[in-house]
């Protein structure tokens, strides 16, 4: 029976399946079948005596994984896989904790708050204590307490540098005493928790230790300081603990992933054994070599090298678009190819860094009438940001929307209680009028009286200004007059909700009115009628086929036989904030890395000299990491540096003004400059001209704005990223 367990693996799978009781690094590349290896291991030392299934503890990162795991297992060994402790850290520290709650200091029937549930009890916690939650917002407050647990301190432990500071810890410990009181627990308190108890209570720690002679740990590069330290205590000093994982694949260090426990792990474990798994049995040579070539500029690696035995396959396509607008007609165009050549839609990934860059995209889609779905997350008139913020222009449009009233008369939260509001209810119900009329009426004094006009002069505002300005001047105003932008700015983890409003003032510099049944509509009306078709056609049903949009991250672990990997410019993918961050290029090409090898058959890297961005036009650098791929595994569709006009083009776009300003210049790195943007203040500077500054070094000249005095330039430099500086002050010198 061992010998049909172990048939069908390739020698260095099956060297680390058989390894005997000892620590062990498995590096287990993109494909190269490292759940194969873990649940075979699993079988191999129940069939073979070495283990039983209590003895045995492996875990995973997600409940799916652990579920395919224990699926696995069940086909290879006639066992009851419930003997097995097989989980997630949080699964698994529930089940310890569940266990020895006593010993926890736990009620027997505690309770696990998710995400919003802790969220909830923080805004209790700062209401209670009347706290200002403008100025100690509970997502920061979220945040600042699941990164300490995350690190293993509690309260009393936690960096208190500012008052500031001093006060978010106040609140910590406030909050950990609210819990405790009410017998709850969150998710990093469960991991925090069956730590300490561990690491406190000897004789449990033991009875664990020689329980679990065989550990077992999933995607090894995506564990936290705490999940190892966890590890750790649980393996003591004699424990075998089996990693497997990729550090090329770790692109998680925004939730506190660590790459570097692969190598702590090696020098704390003593591991005699590093095992490379490079056999890819998902992609083709060609695209392997592509992400092979990437990833070795990566300096902080532990190495290996991808190969297959399914030959070469076909080049890597590469387009240069003149407009981002350019870009995704041209992406639709292609897909539509491929679907009439009999690939399934599903079988068709179109990837981008961040998800703001989805809205040009799922026009492009939609108006192509190609089904399709957003994969772990929404489509992005779908999003909450731009929900709340259509609201604020649906009810600037129409005040009697009395739905869009509801979503934001208190959004930001500007102190109006739930009693205020059905007071305003009431009134309207007794006086027959809209809500929006009912609060110009109803004065509740005080502070909400206060926020309540503020909220209606708002308002007013908005529909004064739809008539006098354009669509993206008054998405800007409204972001700055609703708040909406302070808000985000404000939260821990805003970024990405900033991104996807600034690329509603995309939609609206863009957006065109044309095809409307009613040619007389305002442009405002339009566009809000144009987001909701947008949000609601096209949705791909339950089973249906449908084409699948992601961002990178969301793509990890999964595979298509075509991948179309979009936005590849300097500041977009490499994301312009890797450059002030620790380890941010490096992480920035793993993620590049991900994305090549979910291609099995083909692989299609597009980018734009010309996006939208803020409701202004920028003119872009191709990404270094299309430079980083050997020319002899690439196909230009475009001429590479040339003219876009020698290149394909599509049907009509229905940017118009994007597509005029697109002619501007072709801006490889290094490439002539075609035409030149106006001078401002006496300074002569081309969009695209490479200049030399004697802080930041080298860089591209991306736009130029402001007369005279408020004249300045923005550049994309090699190492310091973008940068907008004052022309009279810059000292930049041609180059």
């Amino acid at each position: 029976m061992s010998s049909a367990l172990l048939a069908n693996l390739n020698p260095e799978q099956l060297e680390a399946v058989t390894l005997p009781r000892q620590s062990a690094l498995i590096l287990a590349g993109a494909g190269s079948g490292k759940t194969r290896v873990l649940t075979t291991r699993i079988a191999h030392l129940i069939q073979t005596g070495q283990a039983t299934p209590g003895s045995i503890l492996a875990v995973t990162f997600t409940n799916k994984a652990a579920r395919e795991m224990l699926a696995r297992i069940a086909a290879m060994l006639p066992i009851n896989v419930r003997g097995l402790w097989v989980g997630t850290f949080h699964g698994l520290c529930n089940r310890l904790l569940r266990t020895h709650y006593r010993e926890a200091g736990l009620p027997q029937l505690f309770q696990i708050l998710d995400s919003q549930d802790q969220q909830a009890t923080i805004k209790r916690l700062l209401k209670t204590l009347n706290v200002d939650d403008e100025k100690y917002s509970p997502r920061q407050l979220q945040y600042f307490i699941n990164a300490n647990k995350e690190k293993g301190l509690r309260a009393q432990k936690a960096e208190a540098y500012d008052e500031y500071a001093r006060k978010m810890v106040e609140l910590y410990a406030a909050y950990e005493e609210q819990c405790q009181r009410e017998g709850v627990v969150d998710f990093a308190e469960l991991l925090l928790r069956s730590f300490e108890l561990l690491n406190r209570n000897a004789a449990l720690r033991e009875h664990y230790m020689q329980r679990f002679r065989f550990i077992l740990v999933d995607e090894f590069q995506d564990t936290n300081l705490l999940q190892y330290l966890w590890i750790k205590l649980l393996a003591g000093h004699q424990g075998s603990v089996f990693a497997v994982g990729d550090d090329d694949q770790s692109i998680y260090a925004f939730r506190g992933a660590t790459s570097g426990n692969m190598r702590e792990f090696e020098r704390d474990f003593g591991v005699r054994k590093v095992i490379r798994l490079e056999q890819n049995y998902r992609s083709h040579g060609n695209i392997l070599d592509a992400a092979n070539a990437l990833i070795k500029n990566n300096i902080s690696r532990l190495g290996k090298n991808l190969w297959t035995q399914a030959g070469a396959g076909e080049p890597v396509r590469i387009y240069e678009a003149p407009s981002d607008g350019n870009e995704a007609l041209f992406i639709v165009e292609e897909i539509q190819n491929l679907a009439r050549e009999g690939l399934a839609l599903a079988d068709i990934a179109l990837l981008y860094r961040s998800n703001a860059q989805s809205r040009v995209l799922e026009h492009a889609l939609f108006r192509a009438g190609l089904s399709y779905r957003v994969y772990g997350g929404l489509r992005f008139f779908e999003r909450q940001e731009i929900k709340h913020a259509l609201a604020y222009l649906r009810l600037a449009a129409n005040p009697g929307d009395d739905g869009a009233f509801l979503r934001v008369v208190n959004f930001p939260h500007r102190g109006l209680g739930s009693r205020t509001i059905e007071q305003i209810q009431e009134t309207a119900r007794i006086r027959g009028i809209g809500l929006f009329q009912a609060a110009k009426e109803f004065n509740p004094g005080g502070r909400g009286g206060t926020s309540l006009a503020g909220f209606v002069a708002t308002i007013e505002s908005l529909s004064g200004s739809a008539d006098q300005v354009n669509l993206a001047e008054l998405i800007q105003e409204m972001l700055e007059l609703s708040g909406l932008r302070r808000y985000y700015q404000a939260e821990q983890e805003g970024a990405d909700r900033l991104e996807n409003l600034n690329e509603l003032i995309n939609a609206a510099a863009g957006f065109e009115p044309g095809g409307m049944d009613n040619e007389d509509t305002d442009q405002l009306s339009a566009f809000l009628a144009h987001a909701s078709l947008e949000a609601g056609e096209h949705e791909a049903g339950a089973g249906q086929d449908a084409l699948q949009l992601m961002t990178v991250h969301s793509a990890k672990g999964l595979e298509f036989t075509a991948v179309f990997i979009s936005g590849l410019e300097e500041g977009l993918f490499p994301h312009e904030n890797s450059a002030t961050e620790r380890d941010g290029m490096e992480e920035e090409r793993r993620l590049m890395y991900v994305a090549i090898t979910r291609a099995r058959k083909r692989l299609y890297l597009t980018y734009a000299q010309s996006r939208m961005l803020n409701g202004q036009m920028r003119y872009g650098v191709v990404s270094r990491f299309i430079d980083e791929l050997p020319e002899a595994l690439c196909k230009w569709l475009t001429p590479r540096g040339g003219s876009y006009k020698q290149a394909y083009t599509p049907r009509a776009e229905p940017w118009s003004d994007v597509r005029e300003a697109a002619n501007a210049s072709s801006l490889r790195r290094g490439s002539v400059v075609r035409e030149a943007a106006p001078a401002y203040g006496g300074y002569a500077f081309n969009i695209g001209q490479n200049v030399r500054h004697a802080k930041f070094g080298e860089g591209v000249v991306l736009g130029c704005e402001g007369r005279g005095a408020d004249a300045r330039v923005q550049v994309k430099f090699r190492n310091e990223g973008v940068k907008w500086l004052a022309l009279q002050y810059a000292k930049l010198q041609s180059v």
